[in-house]
């Protein structure tokens, strides 16, 4: 169980350059060959939205055949990490583009079932330090240093939705308003393009509290009115928790859905 392999199992003449020593030999080798195309997708070496090599020219390289390849490559897209296009093949997800990949996170509906895209204001940067909590949620030492973001969404005109953000300091080295307020897009396309951070799942609580008096000034209700509160930890590659994430939602015309397969 503890041998390790420099090329996947059963193949003659592999490259063995292309492939790591870190691939455990046990795997089925397709898994071996997703896990060596993921450690290339996190070293940076396909950016989002550029086209990855062909599974010809993949399979080439590691030496395995084109079905072990697009297995892999299936297996990727499922996890949306890529994205197939008809005709002119594979891509590296990202968050700057296709509405799927924006309300893949954004759960917030409309009650007549309709997508809208939200205006988004960040209200407040600061810099803190991370709580006991916080530490744990996204696996910092009590003390590190965080950003703290304040972020009010408007849908029609209303806000709807206002987030508490806590993001390691670390990885967001040189993060401000106004960088923020000149760039063009969601959030997390925001983390991607400028801080080559990528938010790939994301891990959720609801439960239902009561408005305080701030919370209650900026969404336009009542101290005291029942709110939806939606906790979010959100991952990068590895599984490396990169976010913690509290938002409140009025559900007076908007409610949060999610779909059970």
């Amino acid at each position: 169980m503890g041998e390790f392999v420099t090329q996947p199992a059963g193949v003659a003449g592999g490259n063995t350059a292309a492939v790591s020593s870190e691939v455990p030999s046990f795997q089925p080798l397709y898994q071996q060959i997703k896990a060596l195309l993921t450690q290339r997708l996190e070293s940076g070496e396909w950016r989002p939205g550029e086209s990855i090599p062909s599974e010809h020219e993949l399979a080439a390289q590691f030496g395995v055949s084109q079905g072990t390849v697009r297995k892999a490559i299936d297996e990727l897209a499922g996890e949306n990490l890529v994205v197939r296009r008809q005709g002119k093949g594979t891509f590296v997800a990202t968050h700057t583009e296709a509405a799927s990949s924006i309300f893949r996170f954004l759960r917030v509906r409309r009650n007549d079932g309709q997508d809208e895209y939200p205006a988004s204001e960040l209200l407040d940067v600061r810099r803190g330090r991370a709580s006991a909590d916080i530490a744990r949620a996204i696996d910092l030492k009590p003390g590190d240093g965080v950003l703290l973001l304040r972020r009010l969404l408007r849908y029609g005109g209303e806000p709807t939705v206002l987030d508490d953000i806590t993001l390691p300091a670390n990885l967001f080295k040189g993060f401000t308003k106004e960088r923020f307020d000149v760039y063009e897009g969601s959030m997390y396309g925001f983390f991607e393009t400028e801080f080559g951070v990528r938010m790939l799942r994301a891990e959720e609580q609801l439960r239902a509290v009561a408005a305080d008096p701030v919370t209650a000034e900026a969404l336009r209700v009542g101290i005291g009115s029942p709110l939806l509160c939606v906790e979010r930890i959100a991952y990068t590659y590895g599984d490396r928790p990169v976010e913690f994430r509290r938002g409140l939602c009025t559900t007076r015309s908007h409610h949060y859905a999610n779909t059970l397969s």
